[in-house]
């Protein structure tokens, strides 16, 4: 069974920091390239962060870039760990976080798989 658990969301302030963790069981997620959206109330879900399969390679969305940072850990051959670490957080961060295991791209549609997302508030 293909389980995307992602957690680690939470009510903080501006300037914090907070970061997410999803865990990716049921297929062989090595081999995928791992990612994370948002989704704030009101608006489309948007790219946040992607890392490759190696993890040699990442992509970040511009308005968190030099903020966020993606990482993985592959080191279980059963579960992949993905994290995203995010600092100096702002209040136009506070959305729902989904992690996603797909194709590496931008492009939600390249993601096959999806986590529940998990809720972040900053509050000014």
């Amino acid at each position: 069974q293909v389980q995307l658990v992602d957690s680690g969301g939470g009510l903080v302030q501006a300037g914090d920091s907070l970061s997410l963790s999803c865990a990716a069981s049921g297929r062989t997620f090595s081999n995928y390239a791992m990612a994370w959206f948002r989704q704030a109330p009101g608006k489309e879900r948007e790219f946040v962060a992607a890392i490759d399969w190696s993890g040699n390679n990442s992509v970040y969305a511009d308005s968190v870039k030099n903020r966020f940072t993606i990482s993985r850990d592959d080191a279980k051959n059963t579960v992949v760990l993905v994290y995203l670490q995010m600092n100096s957080l702002k209040p136009e961060d506070t959305a729902v976080y989904y992690c996603a295991a797909g194709t590496y791209s931008t492009d939600p549609s390249g993601y096959k798989y999806w986590g529940r997302g998990t809720r972040v508030t900053v509050s000014s």
